[in-house]
């Protein structure tokens, strides 16, 4: 017997959908492991909307952690320019940490010097401290929690290097990276793991000792950055995880970060 379809009703069809038994077209008819489903059963038969993105959040990987080394990787590679080309070199002087030109206004550069490296090596070490971190960090947090606290320890990183050093260039995710490092330290500790006996303390350790060795390091980013992480690392790493948890923690680093750069621009005017 032919009828029409359920939906087009100009359609005539001899087939009809085999979850609901209602005639359907073509068009409208999809296949499936067993018969054939109607658009209408598929749709009725998807998860909802919710939890279709928890599974995805769930399996979607540190999406925040590459969307940071990327963006950093970007940024590098738009600084060297082509050869014999100032346009790179104004464009990192533009982007890295200066007191006076904070003070003049120029407040971004607060947040886009942690995106600006100088040297292969540079960018290499801190991205793959970040890589390891984050997908240790934000995992633990959730993504909304990681990127607060990744820009909450950015912000002191760069209101560390105003107090101590405003009037030299400065730039690097060297500041945020040892937010993550002292975020991960407490966490352990909370745990009553010793941190100086896992891996995290001895580099941690070792990168504290570089950082008033090696000169040329901005003491202040590697200071400033950590003492945020680690006190947003600590209160957020207290909280489970839960929307409310969630919520919380990003209102904490988001307190840190306009408390740092309000910080920042307040010392940046002389």
């Amino acid at each position: 017997m032919t009828t029409t379809c359920f939906h087009h009703r100009d359609q005539e069809t001899g087939r009809s959908c085999t979850r609901c038994g209602r005639p359907a077209c073509s068009a409208c008819l999809h296949e499936a492991p067993v018969g054939a489903h109607c658009w209408e059963c598929i749709k009725a038969a998807r998860p909802p909307a919710s939890q279709r993105v928890r599974r995805w959040n769930a399996t979607a990987g540190p999406v925040v952690t590459i969307g940071l080394v990327a963006v950093n990787v970007i940024v590098y590679v738009l600084t060297l320019g082509q050869p014999g080309s100032s346009t790179a070199a104004s464009l990192t002087d533009r982007l890295s940490l200066y007191g006076p030109a904070v003070a003049a206004g120029q407040w971004y550069r607060l947040v886009s010097s942690g995106f600006v490296h100088y040297s292969i090596l540079h960018i290499a070490f801190n991205m793959l401290l970040l890589y390891q971190l984050g997908i240790m960090l934000e995992s633990e947090l959730g993504r909304w929690r990681f990127a607060g606290l990744y820009f909450a320890a950015l912000l002191c990183g760069s209101f560390g290097v105003l107090v101590l050093t405003p009037d030299t260039l400065s730039g690097g995710a060297s500041g945020a990276v040892f937010g993550l490092f002292g975020a991960v330290a407490v966490g352990l500790r909370q745990r009553g793991i010793n941190v100086m006996q896992t891996n995290i303390g001895v580099l941690l350790a070792i990168n504290l000792v570089l950082t008033f060795v090696i000169p040329g390091i901005s003491i202040g980013a590697h200071l400033g950055g950590l003492a945020g992480g680690t006190v947003c690392g600590g209160l957020m790493l207290r909280e489970r995880s839960s929307q409310a948890a969630t919520v919380r923690g990003v209102l904490v680093a988001a307190a840190l970060t306009l408390v740092a750069g309000a910080g920042a621009v307040a010392i940046a005017h002389p």
